[in-house]
């Protein structure tokens, strides 16, 4: 079983990555040294149990947060075939916020993702034509995005708009990324044109959905860090994560 900082909530955090698809625990992956997930688990773990504690988001503002959850489910307007999660879903009185995390992924072999034939249904609403549109680009090729894994994310977008919809809430696609200079389970270097490229591509997704119902908010997992250490009540919590997964860029 994993170990999670030693003052969070293991038990709670660990159901919550259990009802997830994906078997990352009993695969083992989340104790691997690169593991994703397993930052996203203990960063934003401590707020489970005191979401008002969360720094709002830059650029967001709003109501307090009044839950966070771990390892949501964003369902699309339909019943079978696969839903889109994110890694953590963030609702406030006017904000449902759909956070997909990503560390070392960007910097892996791209893989081949396709966007459901079903998305094409007119279900998403006014202004969700630019992440369908970029959807369908993708799949004729017309758009190409080598490091950004951008599918997953218009999967997140109109899984947020639709549960943001039915809650009255305002939806955002908050994507957190980490620029590490090397890796954690090698310490071989990570190929700074990769890092650089991704920072292009998240720049071309963003001017892309600009406009669109959901929106895009990319934040480094360094810089969400920095604004939580301001905060001196979560000062100690941010040390625990640097001190775990340090080197996020």
């Amino acid at each position: 079983m994993p170990e999670f900082l030693p003052h969070l909530a293991g038990p709670k955090i660990l159901a919550a990555l259990l009802r997830a698809p994906g078997n990352e625990i009993k695969s083992g992956k989340f104790d691997h040294p690169d593991s994703s997930q397993a930052l996203v688990a203990n960063a934003f773990g401590y707020f489970l149990d005191r979401p008002e504690a969360l720094p709002s988001f830059p650029g967001l503002g709003g109501n307090p947060a009044y839950a966070v959850t771990l390892e949501a489910e964003m369902r699309f307007p339909w019943d079978g075939g696969r839903q889109p999660w994110v890694d953590v879903a963030i609702e406030s009185e006017s904000l449902l916020i759909g956070v997909e995390a990503r560390r070392y992924e960007p910097f892996r072999p791209a893989k081949a993702a396709t966007f459901p034939e079903a998305a094409e249904r007119p279900v998403w609403g006014a202004r969700m034509g630019r992440y369908t549109g970029l959807a369908s680009d993708i799949a004729s090729g017309a758009q190409v995005f080598d490091c950004l894994d951008a599918v997953p994310l218009i999967k997140a977008a109109c899984g947020i708009r639709t549960q943001a919809f039915k809650r009255a809430r305002q939806p955002v696609l908050a994507y957190i990324y980490a620029e590490p200079e090397v890796w954690a389970g090698s310490g071989k270097p990570v190929d700074p044109e990769r890092i650089a490229q991704h920072r292009a591509e998240i720049d071309r997704f963003g001017d892309i959905v600009l406009g669109d119902h959901v929106v895009f908010l990319p934040l480094r997992w360094a810089d969400i860090l920095a604004q939580w250490a301001r905060k001196a009540s979560l000062q100690a919590h941010v040390a625990a994560v640097l001190g775990r997964f340090g080197g996020l860029g």
